[in-house]
């Protein structure tokens, strides 16, 4: 399994960003997949999650309404919209892949290589 994220970057508050996923080597049929992000001196957080088999997705209250998560499985690519970004949005943003969206932030996860979002205010 490998995922390669893209798309983060420096942004004013309010602004927005997509970020991207590219995804080998599983299925989502069978896998959960998904965006945790971490700041510094904070926890992991998961951020959006499509659900294995169903498809169906889940956000963090933090982030509801301004992230909408979406995939195009031709393109083996997940994506995150992010509008009205926010100074405490500011986090290196993974993708992830698990069988559950709530192991996704975990290290028993598959994780991509991380891509830094820092929005300024």
């Amino acid at each position: 399994v490998q995922l390669v994220e893209s798309g983060g970057g420096l942004v004013q508050a309010g602004g927005s960003l997509r970020l991207s996923c590219r995804v080998s080597g599983l299925s989502f049929d069978d896998y959960a997949t998904g965006w945790f992000r971490q700041a510094p001196g904070k926890e992991r957080e998961g951020v959006s999650c499509f659900k294995s088999g169903s498809g169906g997705t889940q956000y963090a209250d933090s982030v509801k309404g301004r992230f909408t998560i979406s995939r195009d499985i031709a393109k083996s690519t997940v994506y995150l919209e992010m509008n009205s970004l926010k100074p405490e949005d500011t986090a290196v943003y993974y993708c992830a892949a698990d069988f559950s969206c709530s192991y996704l932030h975990t290290v028993h996860a598959t994780w991509g290589q991380g891509t830094q979002v820092t929005v300024s205010s």
